[in-house]
């Protein structure tokens, strides 16, 4: 991978991860899993929230796409599980691009 293709590849996962968390819902449900120990059933999480099913499951997916969630099928429930490693590489890396030298 050449410097520009790795420059390139960092400036969408950064991308991708702030654009996941623009969102306030999308923040709130990374806080539940967090308060609630890192992993929830897609209804636990569902229900925890006003807005309809179909919203709940695209944010989540945004969630998913950007990394911050990794999710496993159990049966006919989908289990999702915070990454709070990917969180702290992404985003503490684009802080410390902001400390002086």
């Amino acid at each position: 991978m050449t410097a520009q293709s790795k420059g390139i590849a960092d400036l969408e996962e950064i991308e991708a991860v702030f654009s996941a968390l623009a969102h306030p819902n999308r923040r709130q449900i990374l806080t539940v899993l967090r308060v609630r120990g890192g992993t929830m059933t897609s209804g636990d999480l569902a229900s925890r929230f006003d807005c309809a099913w179909p919203t709940t499951t695209r944010h989540l997916g945004v969630l998913v796409d950007a990394g911050l969630l990794r999710v496993e099928t159990e049966g006919r429930e989908r289990r999702y599980e915070l990454d709070v490693d990917v969180l702290e590489a992404v985003a503490g890396a684009w802080i410390h691009r902001f400390q002086p030298e």
